[in-house]
């Protein structure tokens, strides 16, 4: 979207903002999938507008959760500062912050920096809500056959190996910690000096396993990458870890495939979510059916 058409669609939401007054420079940000991005300078800051549609509810996300967390993790010195929130309105007022995102290159390079944020998170106030990508994968489910969107062919066939997986991944369950559940390579922001994290649709507390094997997945890196990545998280070796966090990046795949179908037919976004989701359950199939499947499961019960 142009300026003018930014101005156009969104300024009378604008003017209810506290800090949007006076703006002079309006440029839409690449990169939501789920929402619209808006960076905006005024004679008081820059900020970014993150406008979402109804449509989010059928995705699991909480907006009213997401202020609430992003508030968290604004005080955790971790995310972007909270400035104003319009409930009912689809608007989040945050500041932006200075820095380049992330491509996966730049995640494989910095797994030791990345580890430190993510435990600068994980170590925050509890966040409102609960994030259980099992939960959620069923409600997805539910979503898609009750609205009739597509889904692939033997998607219900892992069913019984899913439940063995929520099984196995309960043995030596870990306290939850508050995670942002969505670390894409575009959500970290570095700032020189530190790593930010931003986009908390989908925060809540969760097993911070799952945060770890959701960054290797969504970042498409070799397995010796993960086990990096667990390692400088838990500040040593802990293969058990390492097991669980694999395991969560097969079940990540498995249920945001179903976000994918969800998207395909309900986003006016241009994006081929169909093919992304795909992408994701070919993955997860190649995984569920290789030799190191049965080792991770035997090695994250010890």
């Amino acid at each position: 979207m142009s300026a003018s058409e930014i101005e156009e669609s969104y300024g009378a939401l604008f003017n209810q903002s506290r800090v949007l007054v006076g703006r002079f420079l309006l440029e839409e940000l690449s990169g939501g999938l789920t929402n619209r991005n808006i960076k905006i300078e005024t004679p008081q800051g820059k900020f970014v507008a993150r406008i979402s549609s109804n449509e989010s509810t059928f995705l699991a996300i909480d907006r009213d959760s997401e202020f609430h967390n992003s508030k968290i993790a604004a005080a955790a010195g971790i995310g972007a500062q909270v400035f104003d929130y319009f409930p009912g309105q689809g608007m989040l007022v945050i500041g932006y912050l200075e820095g380049h995102t992330y491509d996966s290159q730049r995640v494989r390079s910095n797994l030791d920096r990345i580890a430190t944020a993510c435990r600068t998170l994980h170590g925050a106030e509890p966040f409102q809500r609960e994030f259980n990508m099992f939960d959620i994968q069923q409600n997805y489910l539910k979503i898609v056959l009750d609205k009739g969107f597509k889904i692939p062919g033997d998607y219900q066939s892992f069913a019984t190996e899913v439940k063995h997986l929520k099984r196995v991944l309960a043995v030596n369950a870990q306290p939850l910690v508050p995670c942002n559940n969505d670390l894409l390579p575009g959500n970290f922001i570095d700032g020189g000096e530190k790593i930010w994290l931003i986009d908390y649709e989908y925060s809540g507390n969760n097993d911070r396993c799952f945060e770890l094997g959701n960054i290797w997945s969504e970042a498409v890196l070799e397995i010796d990458a993960l086990e990096e990545l667990v390692t400088h998280y838990f500040e040593g070796e802990r293969p058990e870890q390492f097991a669980r966090a694999w395991l969560y990046a097969v079940m990540a795949k498995y249920g945001w495939t179903l976000w994918a179908s969800i998207q395909d037919a309900i986003s006016t976004i241009d994006f081929d979510f169909w093919s992304w989701g795909m992408e994701k359950y070919e993955d997860c199939k190649g995984l569920l059916s290789s030799p190191r499947y049965k080792e991770m499961l035997e090695l994250a019960l010890k």
